[in-house]
């Protein structure tokens, strides 16, 4: 399985038949823009060079873990482009009805039920956002009715969140995007690769970091641990990349907790770069 990685949670698998993507946001509006509540729409120029550049002409699918812009706000667009079908709850629903996808092309996806597409099976699990901040307090709203850009960036309402858990190739994977946890949620699963959310572990107190590994990389047992929405998703995919913003978070802190964790865990920790493919 090649997997590639555009920043935040935005991940394209590949078993060299199908693609689908989990989560789709490549356009990355800077924090100003967000502070301000600027209008903003799809950068049409480099999400267009991105699908060249990574040869993305047989994608099937992007599934959504959830409708804030950094996950969702490109999805309509590449649809469009590469004629795919979106999977996400209403509120993505919404967002891509906004973005003109036909209706045919869209599926409303509910919590605990697997999804086949070609030769993969994806289970949608109810999950939780990571806590809300000052920029992000919108948890458990909707958006209930077609979002058209340009929009807002905040008018991406969370409208609840989801992981994904993916068996293909005759690999598992765990995608969580978040970083907190439902205690429980993960009792009978397994994944050879996990990729875990960590924007908040650095702040998170002991109990709370504690608590978060032995819900999933406990219980997962993954092989490999790969973080995800640790970059700075306001920064462009044209510049080099950066951690999140140091008022936001210490990225460093962040991969030096986990990878102790992992480390005194036995399991492989790795940091994968946006833009990069790895075979899995």
């Amino acid at each position: 399985m090649k997997v590639t990685f555009f920043g935040t949670t935005t991940l394209l698998f590949d078993d060299g038949k199908d693609q689908i993507f989990f989560d789709a946001h490549m356009t990355r509006p800077s924090l100003m823009k967000y502070i301000s509540s600027s209008s903003e729409s799809t950068d049409k120029q480099v999400v267009d060079e991105k699908l060249k550049l990574h040869h993305i002409d047989r994608l099937k699918a992007i599934f959504v873990s959830h409708s804030h812009h950094d996950h969702v706000m490109d999805a309509p667009y590449i649809a469009n482009q590469c004629n795919a079908v979106i999977y996400g709850a209403s509120s993505t629903m919404n967002v891509a009805r906004g973005g003109d996808v036909p209706e045919d092309r869209l599926v409303e996806f509910a919590a605990n039920e697997t999804y086949e597409v070609g030769n993969y099976r994806i289970k949608v699990i109810p999950s939780i956002h990571s806590k809300p901040t000052a920029l992000n307090n919108d948890l458990g709203q909707t958006i209930d009715k077609p979002l058209r850009q340009p929009a807002h960036l905040r008018d991406y309402k969370e409208g609840g969140s989801y992981d994904f858990y993916v068996e293909a190739e005759g690999k598992r994977f765990m995608i969580r995007p978040s970083f907190n946890y439902i205690e429980g949620q993960m009792d009978g699963y397994k994944a050879d690769v996990l990729f875990l959310g960590v924007a908040g572990l650095q702040k998170a107190d002991a109990a709370m970091e504690e608590t978060f590994y032995k819900e999933t990389i406990d219980k997962l047992e993954p092989k490999l641990v790969i973080p995800v929405h640790w970059d700075n998703f306001f920064s462009p995919l044209t510049k080099p990349v950066t951690g999140m913003p140091r008022l936001v978070e210490k990225t460093e802190v962040v991969f030096y907790k986990l990878a102790k964790y992992c480390e005194a865990a036995g399991v492989n920790c790795l940091v994968q770069i946006p833009g990069t493919s790895i075979e899995i």
